[in-house]
């Protein structure tokens, strides 16, 4: 009898925090149509469980991805390509109203970086490896990889790294912040798990504000990102969780956040 299909990702839960394991061990979890697909309907079930308040996303110990599969693309022409209108498959993960954290431990590369990239933060270890060498295959990114790139490190490194092909060692992505938080060789998931642990516990409007002035405001000229800020400020007050956060720093105890 032959063995069941493996799954193209693996989904748990740590309490409150929902992880979406990337699992094509095989294939260094190369982004094929299968995984992406997988990918949406993973983070788009997270979304939608009220028990989950933060995700994380990881690829193991060992690789988180290692690009796109080039199987699906390799015979394609611009046309082809665009029939297959990869955007879709990753407007879930851009668009997430919940705290999401990539979990990266060896390769991130290309499309990998690319999924990385459009978590809210990266925490990765010593043996991360982030890149964009799509060039050397005769392409570019086509997912985020020159403009949230940009946007992260600056054009000098990201000239480099698209330019060259070479990679950014985990240390060295944190020192340009493209990393948020560099953990120990091997717990690169489980200071991912501590910190989504700590998001979850957030009020969930006021992550979901934070979010939108993030992701809105970064293109804005100052003055209307400020104003876009103020509005969203302004609006939490009208919040039941504004009350009960600021009475339970007030009472010196823990606040009890409802979401509403």
């Amino acid at each position: 009898m032959s063995e069941a299909p493996q799954e193209p990702v693996r989904l748990s839960r740590e309490g409150a925090v929902g992880v979406l394991t990337l699992n094509r061990p095989d294939k260094r979890n190369a982004l094929d149509l299968g995984m992406r697909t997988a990918i949406a309907a993973a983070v788009r079930a997270l979304e939608a469980d009220a028990a989950i308040r933060a995700i994380v996303i990881t690829g193991g110990d060992s690789v988180f991805a290692a690009g796109a599969d080039l199987n699906l693309l390799v015979d394609k022409g611009a046309q082809d390509v665009a029939a297959i209108d990869l955007g879709q498959y990753w407007a879930p993960l851009a668009n997430a109203r919940k705290p999401v954290v990539a979990a990266v431990s060896g390769f991130a590369l290309g499309a990998g970086c690319e999924l990385a990239l459009m978590c809210d933060f990266i925490v990765a270890d010593a043996s991360a490896r982030l890149g964009q060498p799509e060039l050397a295959v005769g392409i570019m990114p086509g997912a985020g990889g020159t403009q949230r790139l940009v946007r992260s490190v600056g054009k000098q490194v990201a000239s480099l790294m698209l330019m060259t092909a070479e990679p950014l060692t985990g240390e060295r992505a944190f020192q340009l912040g493209l990393v948020a938080e560099l953990a120990p060789e091997g717990q690169s998931l489980a200071r991912a798990l501590e910190l989504a642990r700590k998001a979850a516990r957030m009020p969930p409007k006021a992550i979901e504000a934070t979010k939108r002035v993030l992701r809105q405001g970064a293109d804005l000229p100052l003055d209307a990102a400020l104003a876009l800020e103020n509005r969203e400020f302004l609006l939490l007050f009208d919040t039941d969780d504004k009350t009960e956060g600021m009475r339970a720093f007030l009472d010196k105890r823990k606040p009890q956040f409802n979401g509403r």
